[in-house]
């Protein structure tokens, strides 16, 4: 086959697909031949020659004619391959108004449906950092809230990307409230690493004994139908987010328990 790569791949993008592009292409050049001859040439097998010469001849882009005992198939001019694809485009605009006239109603039938969970799983450095990307993917403010192993978790991620997060929060207004483990290293975590940030959007906090938080990592309510966990106990730390609206008002339902209990 002679034919330069840009008519090849114009064929393809025209919607012939591959093999029926080989074949359109040969009897370009040939202007002519029986499907034996085709199927050597285009090094296909005679049954799929065969099915895909019969649908380009439905096509209009080749034509069908009988020889003795023989089909022979010639090439039609190339002004019915421009009108086929046009026609194809008239199509699909058509199929496209057809669909929004109904699309409302397929909406409520969707809606419907009991609402499932979706879960979505992350590994390693930059799985964590998706998920800090996916807490500042809501544009619109919000109140993010939480429990984090902060000093684990500040120690992780790297300092650039965090500082990039917190300003992130602050442009679209999220406030913050923790829950984290006591001790020192906690104890000025929103004034030493927030010290960047505007006062309305340095985050809240209270905290408890460590025995009672005994995972390392963070767990984050935030959006309006999302948690996220994040675990760093492992060599490789992993992260899940949920997006599920009755699973974020009961994990926001636990931390604003535990908030309130303590002092």
């Amino acid at each position: 086959m002679n034919l330069p790569p840009k008519i090849l791949k114009g064929l393809q993008q025209a919607g012939l697909g591959e093999k029926a592009t080989a074949i359109y292409a040969y009897l370009l050049e040939t202007g002519g031949a029986y499907p034996s001859a085709i199927a050597t040439a285009t090094k296909l097998n005679r049954s799929t020659t065969y099915k895909i010469l019969t649908d380009l001849a439905i096509k209009g882009l080749v034509n069908e004619v009988q020889k003795g005992k023989k089909l022979y198939y010639q090439i039609e001019r190339p002004a019915k391959l421009l009108r086929y694809t046009q026609s194809q485009v008239t199509l699909a605009e058509d199929r496209l108004e057809n669909l929004k006239s109904i699309y409302p109603d397929i909406e409520g039938v969707f809606g419907l449906l009991p609402t499932k969970a979706k879960v979505f799983y992350f590994e390693g450095l930059e799985g964590v950092m998706s998920v800090y990307n996916d807490h500042i993917s809501v544009k619109k403010a919000y109140e993010m809230v939480g429990f984090a192993d902060t000093a684990r978790i500040k120690g992780f991620l790297l300092d650039s990307y965090f500082k990039k997060y917190r300003l992130a929060k602050e442009k679209l207004r999220i406030t913050t409230r923790g829950i984290l483990p006591e001790g020192e290293e906690y104890g000025d975590y929103a004034s030493s690493t927030y010290s960047d940030i505007s006062d309305p959007y340095k985050p809240a906090l209270k905290f408890i004994p460590k025995k009672q938080f005994p995972f390392q990592g963070e767990i984050t309510i935030y959006g309006t139908d999302k948690v996220s966990i994040i675990n760093l106990e492992h060599n490789i730390p992993t992260a899940f987010i949920v997006e599920d609206e009755s699973f974020h008002r009961m994990l926001r339902s636990i931390f604003d328990l535990v908030w309130t209990s303590v002092g």
